[in-house]
């Protein structure tokens, strides 16, 4: 009897399982398909930190374009221009302004992370507390040199002077020389008063300099120059090795300390933010799982790879951790630190 009896018992139980089991599948429909009803139909904005046709502008608005082919539901992305105050104006609105339900995501200037973590009274959001999307773009700083000068490698910077051209204290074209000459002790002589890249490359090209610090990008136009041996590039800023740049040595090989190294990528990583983007905090985690994913999938399409192939556009891929781990990395200078980059490069 009890043989008997137990076959049904064990077979209830089996079936009360499955059914349970049922329910709770039932009752956990999947991230794609919830976020899809959540997004068919609505709108996103897109708060972009820059003016219109700023190229962080132009890059973001092209991203848009693509993005929402893979978002769940194919949302609506409706763009909004906030530069003021140099991007921070947004970083502030999407951090404590923002809808928090994953309707609004946005970009702000690359170098907002290092200037909230310098105390900038104006920056009242705190990186920390994002939810970092992704980035594109992955722009590295060159140093150029003109043919007649006695620099040829980085090492010569250490014996002979470099003239180059600046544009004022904590100004792009600057920063680079300021700093190697105050961390590592570097040659360089920076001559301010130029108004940009194009200038610089002018007055080199006139002899009033020798040399340009500068990103990469900006020395595309030139690619002439370059190939006559009139300029050539003798360092990068960057650890990470640049694929167009392969035989260009890096400033860090010239490092000798720690210290040395730590106080460059405070100064130097706004450039691996590259074009970042956010959610606020708050936002609920699935939809952040859900537009991180839609980010990811979106520079990685074939046809928007193409297409920015040919706009020579930079639309390399930084991961949420990348970003993250960046933003850590800030946190954890030394005050003392911190506060000799303020000294150095207060326009940071």
């Amino acid at each position: 009897m009890l043989a008997r009896s137990s076959r049904p018992a064990t077979a209830t139980r089996a079936a009360t399982r499955a059914w349970a089991a049922a329910l709770c599948l039932a009752a956990a429909p999947l991230p794609a398909a919830a976020q899809a009803d959540f997004y068919a139909g609505k709108q996103i904005r897109m708060i972009i930190g820059h003016p219109p046709g700023n190229d962080y502008d132009l890059a973001a608005r092209f991203l848009a374009k693509y993005l929402v082919r893979h978002i769940p539901g194919e949302p609506t992305i409706i763009a909004q221009n906030m530069p003021q105050a140099g991007g921070i104006t947004a970083a502030n609105f999407l951090y404590s302004q923002a809808p928090r339900d994953g309707t609004m995501f946005g970009s702000f200037s690359r170098n907002v992370p290092s200037q909230a973590r310098m105390g900038q009274p104006n920056v009242t959001a705190d990186p920390r507390l994002f939810n970092w999307l992704g980035a594109t773009s992955l722009p590295s700083r060159v140093c150029v040199a003109a043919a007649a000068s006695p620099v040829k490698t980085p090492a010569d910077l250490f014996t002979h002077e470099l003239i180059v051209a600046g544009s004022g204290a904590g100004s792009s074209l600057s920063i680079l020389p300021t700093v190697f000459n105050h961390v590592l002790g570097t040659k360089f002589r920076v001559i301010e008063g130029y108004k940009g890249t194009t200038e610089a490359v002018l007055a080199m090209e006139r002899g009033e300099v020798q040399g340009v610090c500068a990103t990469y990008g900006q020395f595309r136009t030139y690619e002439q120059l370059i190939r006559d041996g009139k300029i050539r590039f003798i360092l990068r800023a960057e650890e990470a090795a640049t694929p167009e740049l392969k035989d260009v040595p890096s400033i860090f090989d010239y490092a000798k300390t720690d210290a040395q190294r730590q106080l460059m990528r405070f100064v130097f990583s706004s450039v691996e933010f590259g074009r970042p983007y956010v959610l606020p905090p708050g936002t609920p985690k699935e939809r952040v799982e859900v537009l991180r994913k839609a980010f990811a999938d979106t520079v990685q399409d074939p046809a928007l790879v193409a297409e920015a192939d040919a706009l020579k556009l930079d639309m390399t891929y930084r991961s949420p951790q990348d970003l993250e781990r960046l933003v850590a990395n800030l946190y954890e200078t030394p005050p003392e630190m911190v506060e000799t980059v303020k000294k150095l490069v207060p326009g940071l």
